[in-house]
């Protein structure tokens, strides 16, 4: 007998976990959950995102409760402070799709009707920096972070700080954008989704180990066999060609009018030359320290999820 950290549900063992939590959306809130090439149904999100939104609800209740203990406990009015949950995993898995449906479901929650989504891609180096470092080739990769900022990105929203900015990445620019930010004013669930909220950074020497998923309340990440995630970006990049890439301000904009043919090739080199090497060697590895894995099919529906023992 294998031993495993994790209790894993098959879909059909997962589904009836919602209980008797209601599904409150419409074919019309779908619009802003939908991904570019990811289209969520009403059915994964009853049969899946329904039942993981009551789990993150019990979650974010007991995490209140003990903020109530302690404050108490030392006899002092009770902080504001956000459930703190990251969401991680390969680019082109999902993340971005399955945050909002999570946005979409936990602010119809009673107690916590406030929920912020940031990416970690605005803690990328800006284009000058990574160039400047020789880096970049490897964003995505771990050094490419401006990981001390993000820290106390996450460190001040635990504190309850009252304003928290985070920088803005824009995918057209493939750039950090100068002067914006995204400020977070005490929500009562703030989603951390991007490739790097699991891993673990070398610390430089003498400096304490801290890490971004020490703030977390909860973890997710979105798992999938390689080959079904190769194949998804190819058919990402392919649709961006008549989107995002038509813009003459896009980084990309070169690639916008290439065949099908050619656009596969480029994004196949991409895929194997950057975001392959970056999956095994930092995203994947990470996995095993999420609470929650959602393992995707080939039709990006969640076949099996993971729950971590407590």
């Amino acid at each position: 007998m294998i031993l495993s950290p994790y209790l894993r549900f098959r879909r059909d063992e997962w589904a009836p976990l919602r209980a008797d939590t209601p599904l409150t959306l419409t074919d019309r809130d779908l619009d802003r959950i939908h991904g570019l090439d990811e289209r969520m149904s009403l059915r994964e999100i009853e049969v899946v995102y329904l039942p993981l939104s009551r789990l993150l609800n019990l979650f974010v209740a007991a995490i209140q409760g003990l903020y109530r203990a302690t404050a108490t406990f030392l006899g002092h009015g009770e902080e504001k402070v956000p459930f703190l949950m990251g969401l991680g995993g390969s680019v082109a898995v999902g993340k971005s799709t399955a945050a909002r449906a999570l946005r979409e479901l936990l602010a119809r929650w009673p107690h916590h009707p406030r929920v912020d989504i940031v990416t970690t891609d605005g803690f990328l180096w800006p284009t000058a920096v990574l160039e400047k470092r020789g880096l970049l080739q490897r964003k995505g990769f771990p050094e490419s972070y401006d990981v001390r900022s993000l820290l106390a990105f996450v460190r001040d929203i635990k504190a309850g700080k009252g304003r928290v900015a985070s920088p803005v990445y824009s995918h057209v620019l493939y750039d950090i954008v100068p002067g914006e930010s995204i400020v977070v004013e005490q929500p009562d669930i703030v989603i951390v989704e991007g490739l790097n909220v699991l891993q673990m950074a070398p610390a430089a020497e003498g400096a304490p180990r801290v890490f971004v998923s020490d703030y977390f309340d909860f973890t997710i990440y979105v798992d999938a066999a390689a080959d079904d995630i190769r194949s998804w970006y190819v058919e990402r990049f392919l649709a961006l060609r008549h989107t995002a890439f038509r813009d003459p301000a896009a980084h990309f904009h070169r690639y916008a009018g290439l065949s099908d043919a050619a656009a596969a090739e480029t994004a196949e080199r991409i895929w194997a030359d950057i975001n392959e090497p970056n999956l095994v060697a930092n995203i994947l590895p990470t996995r095993e320290r999420a609470d929650l894995v959602l393992r995707k099919g080939r039709d990006h529906a969640v076949e099996e999820v993971w729950l971590r023992k407590l």
